[in-house]
């Protein structure tokens, strides 16, 4: 029975996505519900399983954009055969892409296939091949011959494509002349790697180029003193740990903090729709988090709710499934406010792009320690750079920049986050 294997749909308004990775060769024996290949769309990265155990039979290239729908491979239930392993490893790494091979290395190529020789090796410069100095040194880098080159190219089967190409290239192709260099000398390697950029690459692309010309986007700037936090987390965090089994860190006060300053400035958490202004009483906070496959935006619901254990938790879960393309796109739909931290990169100011169709992103950055005025003396204390972007269309100065120092007043004093009981402090922290 010869069984067919669909492209399924990633959500609404997808139509096509592209094929990045077959975790099979064509030919090779699979088991029930092995993932089998991997789809890019605009959104996330997903995985297809076989239907049913039985020898795979591949219909489309790693690379390709195809639509939804579309029939990438069919299994042949009734052949038998061994599963093919895949290490993680191998699992991981991208299918390979056909090298752009230089011209030149085509008529080589062809001109050494020709040539009828005996099984001995023969010198390349004897069979008239022409070899770059750059290829020379590859050779020599990896203990190869130019008889080994030679040896090989002998041995390769040609293909019908292979000759169509050939005959096409040549038309366009002029000689290189023996003894003759592909590039200037200029003393260093000057290759060039083409890669086809992944269908959430050109998405991203898109969006960030969007939000730059259709919003009237702002940052206001501004400076946290972390002295607070970092006195209350070498203090607390072996308790908090052991108590709730996560780190205690910083993104989790800033969310909180976050959610506690749009409770005083709902504009900052609302969004534009056509000619209505849309107001969330929630927060759903999106965390950036930097992925193999690109920048990817999971979203904690109702952050507004949940103690500091919960939102470490939370983002702990999405940043694992997010670097290894496992999350859903529920996961990244939605969102009412974005964090991105370009300090974990050493970033020390940048000027974050909103996340489309909400109406602002804080950015937190590096923190060094900096000389600032405290009670009229100067202090050495650990200073954070932080900035808020925002669309000025729905959200004017006064609001923004108001809301920035309410952020920064929470960090600096985090008992104005919750102040109940005795200590404030273990009472935000769950301790």
């Amino acid at each position: 029975m010869i069984i067919e294997i669909k492209v399924p749909s990633p959500g609404e308004s997808i139509s096509e996505v592209q094929l990045a990775n077959w975790f099979f060769k064509n030919g090779d024996f699979v088991e029930k519900d092995a993932e089998i290949a991997e789809i890019d769309s605009d959104k996330a990265t997903l995985t297809i399983n076989a239907e049913a155990s039985g020898k795979i039979n591949i219909l489309i290239e790693a690379g390709e954009t195809i639509e939804i729908g579309t029939v990438i491979c069919t299994i042949d239930t009734k052949a038998e055969g061994a599963p093919v392993v895949e290490s993680k490893q191998e699992k991981a790494m991208p299918a390979p892409e056909k090298p752009s091979a230089k011209p030149e290395k085509k008529e080589e190529s062809a001109k050494v296939q020709s040539l009828q020789v005996d099984r001995e090796a023969t010198p390349a410069k004897d069979l008239g091949i022409h070899i770059s100095p750059l290829a020379k040194k590859l050779l020599q880098a990896n203990n190869l011959s130019e008889s080994d080159l030679a040896d090989f190219y002998r041995k390769l089967r040609i293909s019908k494509d292979e000759v169509l190409q050939f005959l096409g290239d040549r038309k366009s192709v002029t000689a290189i002349p023996s003894g003759a260099s592909d590039v200037p000398n200029w003393g260093g390697n000057r290759d060039t790697d083409r890669k086809r950029m992944s269908t959430l690459r050109l998405k991203l692309a898109e969006r960030l180029v969007a939000v730059k010309n259709e919003t009237a986007m702002l940052t206001t700037f501004n400076e946290v003193n972390m002295t607070p936090i970092m006195q209350i987390r070498n203090k607390y965090k072996d308790a908090f740990k052991e108590k709730y089994g996560v780190s205690l860190g910083f993104m989790s006060f800033f969310t909180k903090a976050i959610t506690e300053a749009l409770q005083h400035f709902p504009q900052v958490n609302a969004q534009i729709d056509g000619n209505d202004m849309v107001y969330h009483n929630y927060a759903d906070i999106g965390i950036a988090v930097s992925a193999p496959k690109g920048l990817m935006v999971p979203i904690i619901r109702n952050a507004e709710t949940l103690r500091l254990h919960e939102i470490e938790a939370a983002i702990k879960d999405l940043a694992t499934k997010a670097r290894n393309g496992k999350l859903t796109i529920e996961e990244m739909t939605g969102g009412t406010f974005t964090i991105t931290n370009g300090g974990v990169f050493g970033s020390m100011l940048s000027t974050p792009i909103i996340n489309p169709p909400q109406s602002a992103i804080l950015g937190m950055h590096n923190i060094v320690e900096r000389p600032i005025a405290v009670n009229g003396k100067v202090e050495i204390h650990p200073i954070m750079y932080v900035a808020l972007s925002y669309d000025h269309r729905i959200i004017d100065g006064r609001e923004s920049v108001s809301f920035l120092v309410k952020v920064k007043e929470m960090l600096e004093d985090p008992a104005r986050m919750l102040s109940k009981g005795d200590d404030p402090v273990k009472h935000l922290l769950g301790v």
